[in-house]
């Protein structure tokens, strides 16, 4: 185990998690301080955490309610 932790190339993997980790924060985040949304709240919460990288950018495209 220990010698596929040094074999990978953490300089290209690392950006990927960062980015990861603020789009997951700011979405939910903004998910805690909206009152509406398309479709239940719970849902958007499974679909952010579960969803890697593209769930956060599916709740700011399809699930922000704009009215």
């Amino acid at each position: 185990m220990q010698e596929l932790l040094n074999e990978i190339n953490w300089a290209i993997i690392a950006p990927f998690l960062v980015i990861q980790a603020i789009l997951l924060i700011v979405a939910l985040v903004d998910l805690v301080k909206v009152n509406k949304t398309n479709g239940p709240k719970l849902l958007w919460v499974f679909i952010i955490i579960l969803v890697n990288i593209l769930g956060p950018i599916l709740y700011f495209v399809f699930g922000r309610r704009t009215d």
